[in-house]
Parts: C-alpha cells; sequence; structure tokens
C-alpha cells in the first residue's frame, strides 16, 4: 500500500511552518494516542501522524522529501518510525501535556518572580495586655535585601551578563539516544543554575545571594480580646522574595500568661468571689474585681453557695465583633476555720434559733438503696 503524503497526514500545507507542523502533530498525536483514543485504528494512525512529524519537523529531512518525496535518497522515510524499534524525536512532555496539561507545557522558572519565605514568633504577653490590648516593639531577624549590590548580586552592574549557554532562558534541551529512539528533555541550565544569569564578580557583601541577614524593629499591635495561641499576621514584614516577588509574612504567635483571678472561657470571664454566711443569709452589696475595675454586686438573702450572677458587658472584647462577652461571679459561702469566743457564743445562740434541713423523702430512698446493694 502506498503511503499517504505526510502532509496530508498532519493536514497542513506544504508551505506550513514549523509551528503551524508542530501544532497540528500535537492535535493529532493527542487524537490516536492508543492510550487515551478508543477509534479501532488508532494506533496505526498514530504511527503515520508521529511518522510524518518526525520527517516535516527536520528541516533537512523535510528538503529532502519535499524534493524526493517518500524515495529519497538515504532518508529512509517510514523505515524506522513508530513501528520500527523507535519513536524518533518524540518528545513525550509535548504529548503528555496535551493530555493532562491542557495544550501546552508549563514550565517553572528560577526568573519568575516568587513569594520570600515567612517568619515565625512567639509573643508572651500578661493576662491584662490581652484584655486591653497593647503595642510593642520586637526585633527580628530576617533576610532582605542586599544594601551593597540592590538584590543583583553582583559587584557592579557589569559584571552581570547573560547566560551564554541557556541565552537567558534558565533552562536546556537535552538530546538523548535511549532504547526507545531519540528523546528530547527540558532541563535546567548547569551554568546558570537557572537564574539565566552569569556573574563575573560577586558583591562581597551578600557573595552573589543578593540578600544579606539583618535585624528589624517591628511594631506588632496586639488587639483587644486576643487569646492564648491565637496568630498575628504582619504581611510583607518576613523574608525579601525573589526576582521582584513579594515579601514573606511575619507570624507572630501569642501565649497568655494565666491570670490569679480571672479565668477565661470564650469571650466570657469567670471569678470565684467568697461570701460569708451572714452575707449569704441576710443579702448583702459587694464589690466585685473585673478587668476594668470593681463593681458593685446585689447578693440576695438567702444566696447559696455555688450561685452564679452575670455582670453583661464585662467579659473580654471579641477580635472580630469587637462585642464584649460577660463576667460570671460564682459565689462561694465561706466556713471560718477559727472563731473567737464571742463569734462562737453567737453561733451557738443562731443554732438554737435556726431550723435545721430535714432530708427528703427521696434521699432517703436513695441513701438506704445504696446498703440494699
Amino acid at each position: 500500500m502506498s503511503k499517504r503524503d505526510y502532509y496530508e497526514v498532519l493536514g497542513v500545507s506544504k508551505t506550513a511552518s514549523a509551528d503551524e507542523i508542530k501544532k497540528a502533530y500535537r492535535k493529532l498525536a493527542k487524537k490516536y494516542h492508543p492510550d487515551v483514543s478508543k477509534e479501532k485504528d488508532a494506533e496505526e494512525k498514530f504511527k503515520e501522524v508521529q511518522e510524518a512529524y518526525e520527517v516535516l519537523s527536520d528541516q533537512q529531512k523535510r528538503s529532502q522529501y519535499d524534493q524526493f518525496g517518500h524515495s529519497a535518497p538515504g532518508g529512509g522515510f517510514g523505515q524506522g518510525g513508530f513501528g520500527q524499534g523507535g519513536f524518533g524525536d518524540f518528545d513525550f512532555g509535548d504529548i503528555f501535556s496535551s493530555f493532562f496539561g491542557g495544550g501546552s507545557r508549563q514550565r517553572s522558572s528560577r526568573n519568575a518572580p516568587r513569594k520570600g519565605s515567612d517568619i515565625r514568633r512567639v509573643m508572651n504577653i500578661d493576662f491584662m495586655d490581652s484584655v486591653t490590648g497593647k503595642t510593642e516593639k520586637i526585633s527580628v531577624p530576617i533576610y532582605d535585601e542586599c544594601h551593597v549590590c540592590h538584590g543583583s548580586g553582583a559587584k557592579s552592574k557589569n559584571d552581570v551578563k547573560t547566560c551564554s549557554r541557556c541565552h537567558g532562558s534558565g533552562t536546556v534541551t537535552v538530546e538523548q539516544q535511549t532504547i526507545f529512539g531519540r528523546t528530547r528533555t527540558q532541563t535546567t541550565c548547569p551554568n546558570c543554575d537557572g537564574t539565566g544569569k552569569e556573574i563575573k564578580n560577586k558583591c562581597p557583601n551578600c557573595h552573589g545571594e543578593g540578600v544579606e541577614r539583618i535585624t528589624k524593629t517591628v511594631e506588632v499591635k496586639v488587639p483587644a480580646g486576643i487569646d492564648n495561641d491565637q496568630h498575628i499576621r504582619l504581611t510583607g514584614y518576613g523574608n525579601k522574595g525573589l526576582n521582584g516577588g513579594p515579601n514573606g509574612d511575619l507570624y507572630i504567635l501569642i501565649r497568655v500568661k494565666p491570670s490569679d483571678i480571672f479565668m477565661r472561657q470564650g469571650d466570657d470571664i469567670v471569678i470565684e468571689q467568697p461570701i460569708t454566711f451572714s452575707q449569704a443569709a441576710l443579702g448583702d452589696e459587694i464589690k466585685v474585681p473585673t478587668v476594668y475595675g470593681d463593681v458593685l454586686l446585689k447578693i440576695p438573702a438567702g444566696t447559696q453557695s455555688e450561685t452564679k450572677f452575670r455582670l453583661r458587658g464585662k467579659g473580654m472584647t471579641n477580635v472580630r465583633t469587637k462585642v464584649k462577652g460577660d463576667q460570671h461571679v460564682i459565689v462561694k459561702v465561706a466556713t471560718p476555720r477559727k472563731l473567737s469566743e464571742e463569734a462562737k457564743k453567737l453561733f451557738v445562740s443562731l443554732s438554737k434559733l435556726e431550723e435545721k434541713p430535714v432530708a427528703s423523702k427521696n434521699f432517703w430512698q436513695k441513701f438506704k438503696s445504696n446498703f440494699s446493694k
């Protein structure tokens, strides 16, 4: 069977440019690849497409083909294609990027702008500082742009040259002969390490790195209501970005020292307030501490121990909504450990007058059941 014209196989004209030929090849290779195509003769068509591209993508082979066709002397067109032991000039990266990447291979470059790395620090604050907020200056060691070379890494502007091997692209194409035929892969340029530039004389301060380690003083504003283990993010206060990329960020982890009086529960504050027997029985107005100062709290007559009272708006400020929580006061009736003689007489007199608490019927039933088990 006579072979089809290679231009016809790829669906391009004889005057098609190299880019047009490559574009047509990628489209057809994707369509007929045996791993993805469901057509019965996909493998044969794929071989035909690959063979046509191998010839037309090579300027010398294409010239011979244009002059002599399939019978070009020494050309051997069609003799070693896909089915005869080699993949020729087949670029696996191109075809697989067509399957999985949408048509063109995306390669990262060291010349692309990159954000600098983030920095993390811990700040210890007192409990009251978490209530009211504070502003504090801290020293942070960071990598910033070299003040001598201004990030170029060179001693002078004349010491920076375009890489002679990759011509500034940062990548080079390497051809290898493998058991599958000749393959081409793209890799980082070994001369410039992917930067696209060669530095003749490096900066004496940063030794070609373009950055130097310095200590910066940073003002940290701690918001009112911040809680233990929360972070403060300072955008752009991290290490220097590369190739014009933005600086990293500074994250401050807040550690709040516990209070001896106040206990935080979310945006609320809880305290335990001792009161005497007489205050619990007769009622009283007592002074209670809050994080905003002392306030008066009315204790009703007959208050029991563990009774909880709420002081609205005396809690912590919510960092996001700025709404204050409440303070809960749990009263504890304190039993005196030592009594004066006069106090003893008063308690004896009181014991004769007061009514003794009587256990309920349910209490005795539960009490007896514990012994009957």
